[in-house]
């Protein structure tokens, strides 16, 4: 069974007959909708559709609010793109009208962008495919000439090197974006651009106002992020590493070792990880991955990532099913390598609670005792998300009656939902009927040992208190 979770950004390319269904029965575990491009109706109906095909097949889909937040980002081009040919001149104008680019110029969403930058600075377009050296600022006009040349299209973020710059304030798009986040009962909410632990738990306080009660996601794609990063992923409940911001900001040479120096101070305080941008590239236009794309899905595997994330492969792409496909054949060969069944996980630390204590002793009891597959009773998802910390090959059933909770853990690395209404079962063998529901789904057989966990009061949440070694007969 794969344990690596696989997330896959909703767009055109899904909007095709019969292939949003093809992407969840092939195995995607969550949707993200990128709240950045298309209007609300759009992120409703597909919010809608989600929901009812994750009822037709019978699976628990979670689905991902990812809201614009403060990036600078250029307007429009008359025609939709242009192409940008090397050393000729092109100006930032917030003056040139939202739709008015040329290649000449275009315009921007920040009038003050020209009081961060210096001549001389060099500005990346589209996760540094263009590049740009300023030569003059003239009022709120940068002029500048291209170095790096190529199709430019509408909106394309900005970036410059080695970061630093300002941005405007999400201001009313950003409220509204959380509204919607809220009105298509998003389980997971991502935060663009964090600079400290305080944005997130201002966020996190917006949303909440407006009854917003899943998981929230700290995107690091800042250089600004990185020496707040233990704060950032404190105030989180998980972590995505945008490697496209941040590889051009801090440089695509620095974003290996600070792609595993993420997933392992996430994982040391117990928070999940998601590992996106790019990981698929090629497979936009192409049936096939590079090998290259191949090694880097398979190394953010074994670097302990919860969940990989594809981006335009499947919201724009030609190829989303096979790209999904692709994916999960990498990741379950991944999977097999002995680096990813084994982890030290806070075999030094003090636990921060019963709940983590008894986490921490079923996975050790497992991994020791050729368990079959581990059953625990949740109401929030927490249990589960401690013992999907440590790196096994024992799969992890959340048993919860919460829907809610259910699409949560879809987030979770090594575990699986399962629906089970413990208000309806014996308080007093809540163990024997957990194990009873693994059987009746075929998860478990005869001989097999199981591992179960509940709490002495069916119902609270925070309240897992106890474990039991069952043989099934």
């Amino acid at each position: 069974m794969r344990r690596t979770k696989i997330i896959a950004t909703l767009g055109p390319g899904t909007d095709r007959p019969g292939i949003l269904r093809e992407i969840l029965a092939s195995g995607v575990d969550v949707v993200r909708l990128n709240f950045s491009h298309g209007d609300r109706e759009e992120h409703l109906r597909r919010a809608g559709q989600v929901r009812r095909l994750g009822k037709e097949l019978d699976r628990q889909v979670g689905i991902m609010a990812d809201l614009p937040g403060a990036k600078i980002r250029i307007g429009g081009f008359r025609d939709g793109q242009v192409e940008l040919v090397g050393k000729a001149p092109f100006v930032f104008d917030p003056d040139i009208p939202a739709d008015g680019g040329t290649e000449k110029g275009v315009g921007l969403n920040y009038p003050d962008l020209a009081s961060d930058l210096s001549v001389g600075d060099v500005l990346f377009l589209d996760d540094g495919r263009i590049v740009f050296e300023v030569e003059k600022i003239e009022g709120r006009k940068i002029h500048c000439r291209v170095q790096e040349s190529g199709p430019l299209s509408s909106c394309k973020g900005v970036n410059r090197q080695g970061g630093g710059l300002s941005t405007p304030s999400p201001g009313d798009r950003g409220r509204q974006a959380m509204q919607l986040a809220v009105d298509i009962d998003a389980d997971f909410v991502a935060i663009s651009f964090p600079r400290s632990g305080e944005d997130i738990v201002q966020g996190r306080a917006a949303l909440q106002e407006l009854g917003f009660n899943g998981f929230v996601v700290a995107k690091i794609e800042r250089s600004e992020a990185l020496p707040a990063l233990e704060k950032i992923i404190l105030a989180s409940d998980i972590i995505m590493i945008a490697r496209g911001d941040l590889g051009v900001e801090i440089g695509d040479a620095r974003l290996p070792a600070m792609q595993k120096r993420i997933i392992s101070q996430a994982q040391g305080v117990n928070r999940a990880v998601i590992t996106a941008t790019q990981m698929m590239e090629s497979m936009i236009n192409s049936p096939v991955p590079t090998r290259a794309e191949v090694f880097d899905v398979a190394n953010a595997v074994l670097d302990g990532t919860d969940a990989v994330m594809l981006s335009a492969e499947s919201a724009v792409g030609n190829y989303p099913v096979k790209t999904v496909r692709h994916m999960i054949k990498i990741c379950i060969e991944a999977e097999k390598q002995e680096q990813a069944r084994v982890s030290g996980h806070r075999l030094e630390s003090y636990f921060a609670n019963i709940e983590e204590t008894l986490a921490m002793s079923v996975m050790y009891a497992a991994n020791h005792l050729q368990v079959r597959a581990i059953g625990t009773l949740t109401e929030s998802g927490q249990t589960p998300m401690l013992m999907s910390r440590i790196s096994s090959g024992i799969p992890i059933y959340g048993l919860t009656r919460n829907r809610k909770t259910l699409r949560k853990m879809t987030m979770f690395r090594g575990v699986y939902p399962v629906f089970f209404d413990v208000m309806a079962a014996d308080a007093n063998h809540q163990h024997t009927e957990a194990a009873a529901v693994l059987i009746r789904e075929g998860r478990v057989g005869k001989g097999d040992f199981v591992i179960t966990t509940c709490g002495s009061d069916p119902g609270l949440s925070g309240g897992t208190n106890a474990m039991k070694i069952i043989q099934v007969a």
